[in-house]
């Protein structure tokens, strides 16, 4: 466990790894709730390494110039594979959207199929316990102060196997990935529709009353006037919309340039006319395909009676929910990796149909925003549709956006939040 200081050292193990073809990458950081500064940055050259001792630790706290060296020399060379876990959050402090050839095994890891791989959550420490057959792995130390110098011997041993932990992850992920996604153009399409048949008439049932029990209990916490239960959180949220020519006439008067999709619905397209083939527009034609069953199923009568939602016994509703979650959740995950398979697999065989199957396309045209405003505004087009201001488009308004007559609409749509006491919270969108 090579544990480097002194700057030339640093320096001279960033030039050798700039040579690498993948490096295992963690970082530690100091003050992260308060002012997040980079303390330590662990690199592994060798996967098969169990000890730590091929992890390097580059000691870059408050060394601005060595942290620019390893970010210009490996992070943002694309021959360089960088393997983190949750990557999104080390790349803050190592070259954020210049990072190029970045692998995520927090990404990884959600890509597995919940029946494959079924998981409370995909924390690092989960999946090392989970996938490593390590019985406890100790943490506490992610949180300790690396700030302070010197580091102790724990937080160097911790820091040490941070990096082997995430390689052996890596490796494990990767085998799991590769039983997970057969290629494509061999895939058994008989054998997989059968499979999915099978699963299918187990998941159906449950799916439906998954389904009807949430109905439900929306319905009962709205009439009873409850936003939270022992089991469920319920909340509601607005949408801000904004005539299209309004916003369109806005950035051209306040020269704000917008840059994001605007799907042309079929009445977009009959508004457009001829326009629609403007070559300013530079339409982007995505093909999207669906996947249909040729095997129809003879629905059972499902006709219940139901309470009034004024009425509805919500901690019996709640403990129903609670115990036909885990089976669905494992058959539903099952369900969807199947149809995803089966839709590569017929795109790749060049197959429309399949004894269970029928796979069909259509066309989604897309163009940008700012292209279609300024089309529209320069031949005096009425194009007439709402467009929603995402964040994103606010925060580029900024306080031009009082300048507008904006509509608030209330979504009816409510988000059920289900409290199911494993550590990642699961949302149901209604």
């Amino acid at each position: 466990m090579p544990y480097l200081t002194a700057e030339n050292d640093i320096k001279a193990l960033i030039t050798k790894f700039s040579q690498a073809k993948i490096l295992w990458v963690d970082t530690e950081i100091a003050d992260y709730k308060s002012n997040p500064r980079l303390s330590l940055i662990q690199v592994l050259a060798d996967s098969t390494d169990s000890s730590g001792d091929g992890t390097f630790l580059l000691d870059v706290l408050d060394k601005p110039e060595l942290a620019k060296d390893f970010i210009s020399e490996i992070m943002v060379n694309p021959n360089i594979e960088k393997v983190l876990h949750n990557a999104s959050y080390d790349i803050r402090f190592l070259g954020n959207d210049d990072a190029q050839n970045v692998t995520c095994t927090l990404k990884m890891a959600r890509q597995i199929p919940y029946y494959i791989l079924p998981l409370p959550n995909r924390q690092l420490k989960t999946l090392i316990e989970t996938l490593c057959d390590m019985a406890y792995v100790d943490k506490t130390e992610q949180s300790g102060d690396w700030g302070q110098r010197p580091l102790t011997q724990k937080q160097l041993e911790y820091a040490k196997m941070d990096a082997v932990y995430l390689a052996g992850v890596h490796r494990r992920l990767l085998e799991i990935l590769a039983q997970c996604y057969p290629a494509p153009a061999t895939e058994n399409l008989t054998a997989l529709g059968e499979k999915y048949q099978e699963i299918e008439s187990q998941w159906k049932p449950l799916d439906s009353e998954i389904a009807e029990v949430k109905e439900r209990f929306k319905a009962g916490m709205m009439a009873q006037k409850l936003k939270d239960s022992s089991y469920f959180e319920l909340s509601s949220s607005i949408a801000m919309k904004v005539d299209f020519l309004t916003l369109a006439r806005l950035t051209q008067t306040e020269g704000i340039e917008l840059n994001f999709p605007v799907t042309l619905t079929k009445e977009i397209q009959k508004q457009l006319g001829k326009l629609i083939d403007h070559p300013s527009l530079e339409v982007e034609d995505i093909a999207s395909w669906r996947l249909n069953s040729n095997v129809q199923q003879r629905r059972k009568s499902t006709k219940k009676i139901v309470p009034e939602p004024e009425s509805e016994d919500l901690t019996a509703l709640g403990e129903r929910y609670k115990e036909i979650l885990p089976e669905w959740k494992l058959l539903d995950s099952e369900v969807e990796h199947l149809k995803e398979r089966i839709k590569k697999a017929m795109l790749v065989q060049n197959k429309e149909n399949t004894p269970h199957f029928k796979l069909s396309s259509s066309s989604i045209l897309k163009v940008d925003f700012a292209k279609l405003a300024k089309l529209a505004l320069s031949v005096g087009v009425e194009l007439d549709f709402m467009v929603t201001l995402t964040q994103y488009i606010q925060k580029r308004l900024g306080e031009a956006i009082n300048k507008i007559d904006v509509q608030i609409e209330y979504i009816t749509s409510w988000r059920m939040t289900a409290k199911t006491g494993e550590d990642e919270e699961e949302e149901i969108p209604f």
